[in-house]
């Protein structure tokens, strides 16, 4: 489990009907992060504040990534927790990157993807 707090706090004000499994809530997270980079990055050039949101949305998605794989409470192996941290400090400063050089948001996109690829989905078009 990976987003634990954001989890937990998503599933305590969903409806009992709309109850979704842990890794389903980050699946969801993942891909709604990706889905706004990619449109906001579609747009950049005349809509820049919201691609700059989709890239916060993002970098925002990651802290909270990197916080709960540095807590060793995680469950997840050593390897697995250093791995994922490390993609977290590679998004946080590409991220910079993208927004002060207007660098392409590829790399980017291409991280969420193998984070979700990881959690056994394929998304078909984020």
């Amino acid at each position: 489990m990976i987003l634990n707090a954001h989890i937990h706090a998503h599933q305590s004000y969903a409806s009992p009907s709309s109850i979704k499994s842990a890794k389903d809530t980050e699946i969801e997270i993942i891909l709604e992060a990706t889905r706004r980079l990619k449109s906001a990055h579609q747009s950049r050039g005349s809509d820049y504040a919201t691609f700059a949101e989709a890239v916060r949305f993002n970098r925002k998605l990651w802290t909270i990534l990197s916080t709960d794989v540095a807590h060793s409470e995680n469950a997840l192996p050593a390897d697995l927790r250093a791995r994922i941290f490390y993609l977290g400090e590679f998004v946080q400063q590409y991220s910079r990157t993208v927004l002060t050089d207007d660098a392409s948001v590829g790399p980017l996109l291409d991280v969420n993807l193998a984070i979700l690829r990881g959690l056994g989905t394929r998304p078909s078009a984020p």
